[in-house]
């Protein structure tokens, strides 16, 4: 299994930036799949969410309203579309995907999951 992360980058305060990431390996449709970010010096935080078959999502209070998440089942990949970005966004995102049977803002708030991709840095200029 492999998560490979995409779209990172550097951008100026109030820009947008589009992340994706690709799963392979085997089938991801009932898996929750997630984005979550570690800013130096801090703990990794979940972010946004999206669950499996029932497509709910989940956004933390830092992001709602900025941040979309979504996902295309055919390619087993979640994307997150950001936009208004601050410099407290700066930060290595981390997508993740996680088997539950639970609300997928559990998956959000455990730093746990089943596979992590590898990080993609994005640097927010002030």
């Amino acid at each position: 299994v492999q998560l490979q992360a995409s779209g990172g980058g550097l951008v100026q305060a109030g820009g947008s930036l589009r992340l994706s990431c690709t799963a392979s390996g085997r089938t991801f449709s009932s898996y929750a799949m997630g984005w979550f970010r570690q800013a130096p010096g801090k703990k990794r935080e979940g972010i946004s969410c999206i669950g499996g078959s029932d497509g709910l999502t989940y956004d933390a209070d830092s992001v709602r309203d900025r941040f979309t998440i979504s996902r295309e089942f055919g390619s087993n990949t979640v994307f997150l579309q950001m936009n208004n970005l601050k410099s407290e966004d700066t930060a290595v995102y981390f997508c993740g995907v996680r088997k539950i049977d639970t609300w997928v803002g559990v998956f959000c708030r455990q730093d746990e999951a089943d596979y992590w991709g590898q990080g993609t840095q994005v640097t927010v200029s002030s």
